[in-house]
C-alpha cells in the first residue's frame, strides 16, 4: 500500500517511541496529526522537529482522557482532511512499581484511574470517535499498542515495572482488537501491537529502569531471549508493516518482546534415552 499523502494519528509521539512512529509514517509522505498534552518540553520538541522536517502535520494540546477534547479533536480532522486512514492507539500511562510504591500511598491518589483511563478508555474515545472518519478511507488500519504486562502482571523479573492498574488494562486490550476487527470490517483493519521492554519505555532511559539494581537488570535481559531491550525504531517498523503491509491481517496480536514471555522456560540438550541404554 502506498502511504503518500494518507491521514494518521498518532497519539503519543511527543514520547521517543511514538515519536520514532510518527517519523516512519513521514518519512512514508503521511500527514500527521499529533496530539499532546503533558511533557511540554518534550511536545515542543516534537513540534520543532517535525516543523523542521518540513512534514505535513498538525500538533494540538488534547487531554485524550476527555470525550469533549477528542470530539474537538476528530471534528478537527474532518475539517482538514475529510477521513483519517490510520489510527495509531499508543496512548498509556503506567506507574512503575519501582518509582511510585504502593497505591495506598498518599501520592498515589488516583494513579490507578490515571493508568485504566489512559490505557484503556482512552483507546476506546479514540477508536469509536475516528470510527465514522475511519469509514471514509479507502482502505484504513488501527493499530492497538499494548504491553506484556496483559500477560505477566507484577511477576517474574520485571514486577517492579508494571503496576496493577496498568497491567489490568493492557489484559482488556486484546477485547478491543478482536471486537474493533469484527466492527469495522472488511474496510477497516485492526490488530496489536504487544510490546516488551523497549528502551524509553519500561527499559533503558526511563525512571523506573535507572531505579532498579543492577542484579534486576540482569535478571531481565537474562529473560529476554535476545538479551537486550527493543529500539522505538523497531517498533516503529513493526507498526509500518502493519499499517500498509499486513493487508490480510485483521484482529491479530504480534508480540514484540525479544523473547520475555518465552525466557523463562530455558531447554538443555536432549537426553540419551532409556532405550540407548538397553544392552
Amino acid at each position: 500500500m502506498q502511504l503518500n499523502n494518507k491521514i494518521a494519528l498518532v497519539p503519543g509521539a511527543s514520547r521517543e517511541v511514538g515519536r520514532a512512529i510518527a517519523r516512519r509514517l513521514a518519512d512514508e509522505g503521511v500527514q500527521l496529526v499529533l496530539p499532546y498534552y503533558d511533557w511540554p518540553e518534550s511536545s515542543q520538541e516534537m513540534i520543532d522537529e517535525f516543523t523542521k522536517r518540513g512534514c505535513s502535520f498538525f500538533a494540538s494540546s488534547v487531554d485524550l482522557t476527555n470525550e469533549t477534547a477528542i470530539e474537538d479533536m476528530v471534528e478537527e480532522i474532518e475539517k482538514r482532511f475529510g477521513r483519517l486512514d490510520f489510527l495509531v492507539n499508543n496512548i498509556e500511562r503506567g506507574g512503575m512499581p519501582v518509582v511510585h510504591g504502593p497505591y495506598s500511598l498518599e501520592h498515589n491518589r488516583g494513579q490507578w484511574d490515571l493508568e485504566v483511563n489512559t490505557t484503556l478508555k482512552a483507546k476506546w474515545l479514540l477508536f469509536n470517535h475516528c470510527l465514522p472518519l475511519l469509514r471514509k478511507a479507502k482502505e484504513a488500519a488501527v493499530v492497538n499498542i499494548s504491553s506484556i504486562a496483559a500477560i505477566v502482571g507484577r511477576s517474574g523479573p520485571a514486577e517492579l515495572l508494571f503496576n496493577d492498574g496498568y497491567s489490568a488494562a493492557n489484559k482488556g486490550i486484546a477485547n478491543f482488537t478482536t471486537t474493533w476487527a469484527r466492527e469495522a470490517a472488511p474496510s477497516i483493519r485492526v490488530n496489536e501491537l504487544m510490546l516488551g521492554l523497549v528502551k524509553h519505555r519500561h527499559g533503558e532511559g526511563t525512571r523506573g529502569w535507572a531505579s532498579l539494581a543492577e542484579s534486576a537488570k540482569s535478571q531481565i535481559l537474562d529473560h529476554i531471549l535476545l538479551d537486550r531491550t527493543g529500539l522505538p525504531e523497531e517498533v516503529a517498523a513493526t507498526v509500518y508493516f502493519l499499517l500498509a503491509e499486513a493487508t490480510y491481517m485483521t484482529g491479530s496480536v504480534i508480540r514484540m518482546d525479544g523473547g520475555y514471555i518465552l525466557g523463562g522456560e530455558k531447554t538443555s540438550d536432549l537426553p540419551e534415552g532409556v532405550l540407548s541404554q538397553r544392552p
